[in-house]
């Protein structure tokens, strides 16, 4: 079985990098675009005070299993840095090729079609770390 690779590092090493040099490369304040297995992602990262806040706008391309893999590494992130949330804003109801199983897929994983302030319609889930 392939392994998935986010910019070229298995989810564990990005984990194992300093905070000061993955911070740098998540936390930038404005939307950034990654790869994550054949996928190219548009997305955004925020952290404000315990609650990790992942807002993704895009994924082309993937099928591996990109956004289980996002999940997995972000909680596994917000445990290591005592994080209480995880906000999720994903952006996929409007797509100009909208992947019809991921409605399903999300509802059942807990999301909720939500209107965001400044955002609109979004899929919208906040993850209690525990």
């Amino acid at each position: 079985m392939r392994r998935l690779s986010i910019e070229g590092y298995l989810p564990e090493q990005i984990l194992d990098l300093p905070d000061e040099e993955f911070e740098g490369l998540v936390f930038t304040g404005k939307p950034i675009v990654f790869h994550a297995g054949s996928a190219e992602v548009l997305g955004e990262f925020k952290l404000e005070s315990a609650k990790l806040t992942i807002e993704l706008a895009q994924i082309e391309g993937g099928g591996e299993g990109v956004l289980p893999i996002i999940v997995s590494l972000s909680r596994k992130y917000a445990r290591k840095r005592n994080l209480t949330e995880i906000e999720w804003i994903v952006h996929a109801l409007n797509c100009a090729k909208p992947n019809l199983k991921l409605r399903h897929v999300m509802e059942r994983k807990g999301f909720i079609v939500k209107e965001i302030e400044g955002i609109g319609k979004a899929f919208y889930f906040l993850d209690k770390i525990d």
